[in-house]
């Protein structure tokens, strides 16, 4: 998510906003690094069932024999041993805005929650480093059967439901960051949508890192029953330390036949955070998947959300957005496997690199056998706003028959000294006419965010623009 625009009435969201932490006293005790130990009190804390404890312990020792990616930004520096895995502000989960304490209540309301909820949502989750503080849904959709809760009162109160979906759409032992997921999940959204409903409002999670050193490892479960609808919304921002912090979220999404989930996300993590985020959906028969997602605040990014298109006639869009500036590696792309006929999907990702940034588009494609008359595209766009700047595509297309339509494309760019010109013609310093040309080339993004978030997306480009003249 990103700050509502009426977060600040003067200058819309700042990085100040963004990086100002409050006082983490409840941190400064915590323990540092991952074992047994922490997932055993982990676990007891949350009084979870033992099928979850023994998960967690399998888990953690995959995370021990599993190495560190070999591709990809360098990840060598990352210290696993100083980064706190589980810190609880102490706050307990409510519905009542006005029961959230003060100082918490504070940073979501520059962040202009629960304003948005009033607004435009249906429900909202705000979840404060380890824990969910709010958690809210409209009373017209409860009445309709949808379920919206964190995750660990979800496992609590809907455990049949939960224990059927949790890590089967990601195991645990598909990657190392995974497995480390799966050890120390805490918190997160679980999302159930009945057959045939159609949620007319977005809903939102907000997730906020606050404390120095901190790991934040929420986990989202969104079950959309057949010819269900629904639209996710999901952000992130953590301070600014000088220090390693990180984010290994996980988002698995089950989509039934006929039904519709669009999940968007805006993660704008501080320059200090490693995200290193796993989301992927699972699509049956005629079922539709959209992500549209943006990436422009952490250092080091490894985002690749998948569709698996499970079912004759799925399909999804994959709409994408990174900003590299200097200092960030956003390392980013999408992943579809076509498993079934007649299955189609749609990929597009625009980059932006400034200042030595480098954005690299990582995706694949799979196309089974037996998967006949598919059809596929894939368009990779990449602007470089100076000569220093890096960009890559790295497409992996794996076709295993011939009944099939697959196109992929990739353009790099600069921006246009005679654009820049005619701009500055009718009024505008160079600073203004690079930024409504950066504007347009990622308006096909934004524009299928909620007004709200995209007019605020746009300001959040801008900030990152400020200072590109020269």
């Amino acid at each position: 998510m990103i700050a509502h625009p009426s977060a600040s009435s003067d200058s819309g969201t700042n990085r100040f906003m963004l990086d100002e932490a409050n006082p983490a006293p409840y941190a400064q005790n915590a323990k540092r690094g991952v074992d047994e130990e922490v997932v055993r009190r982990m676990s007891a804390e949350k009084q979870e069932p033992t099928w979850m404890l023994e998960h967690r312990l399998s888990s953690l020792q995959s995370f021990w024999k599993m190495p560190l990616p070999a591709w990809g930004p360098d990840l060598m520096h990352l210290d696993f041993a100083n980064i706190i895995y589980y810190a609880r502000h102490g706050a307990e989960e409510t519905d009542d805005w006005q029961e959230v304490p003060e100082e918490i209540r504070r940073v979501y309301e520059r962040l202009g929650i629960p304003e948005a909820e009033r607004r435009a949502l249906a429900g909202v989750g705000a979840q404060y480093e380890s824990d969910v503080i709010y958690h809210r849904l409209k009373e017209k959709w409860k009445k309709m059967g949808v379920i919206f809760l964190d995750m660990d009162d979800a496992l609590q109160l809907h455990p049949d439901i939960v224990r059927a979906h949790f890590m089967q759409c990601v195991p645990a032992t598909d990657h190392k960051f995974a497995a480390l997921h799966g050890a120390v999940w805490s918190g997160g959204t679980f999302l159930y949508v009945p057959a045939g409903v159609h949620i007319e409002e977005p809903l939102q999670a907000y997730f906020r890192m606050n404390a120095k050193n901190m790991g934040q490892f929420e986990h989202t479960l969104i079950v959309v029953e057949e010819g269900a609808r629904v639209h996710y919304i999901e952000g992130c921002s953590a301070p600014k330390y000088g220090s390693q912090a990180l984010h290994a979220g996980c988002v698995e999404i089950f989509v039934g036949p006929s039904a519709t989930c669009r999940y968007s996300s805006v993660e704008n993590w501080s320059r200090d955070t490693y995200n290193l985020n796993t989301k992927r959906a699972i699509v049956q028969k005629n079922g539709t998947m959209e992500w549209v997602g943006g990436n422009m605040g952490s250092g080091v990014t490894m985002l690749y959300p998948c569709s698996v298109l499970a079912g004759e006639g799925a399909r999804c869009d994959h709409l994408g957005l990174a900003f590299a500036n200097a200092g960030q590696w956003q390392d980013t792309g999408a992943k579809v496997m076509h498993m079934a006929p007649h299955t189609s999907s749609k990929i597009v990702n625009k980059s932006i690199s400034k200042a030595n940034g480098t954005c690299v588009y990582r995706g694949t494609l799979t196309v089974a056998p037996h998967a006949h008359n598919c059809t596929a595209s894939i368009e990779c766009d990449s602007l470089l706003l100076d000569e220093h700047s890096r960009t890559e595509t790295v497409p992996d297309i794996r076709v295993r028959n011939n009944d099939v339509t697959v196109a992929h494309e990739a353009t790099v760019g600069k921006l246009s000294i005679a654009d820049i010109f005619y701009l500055m013609s009718r009024g505008l310093s160079e600073e203004e006419a690079k930024a409504m040309i950066v504007n347009g080339f990622i308006e096909p993004i934004v524009r299928l965010l909620p007004l709200e978030y995209a007019v605020e997306m746009n300001r959040l480009i801008e900030l990152e623009m400020e200072g590109s003249v020269g």
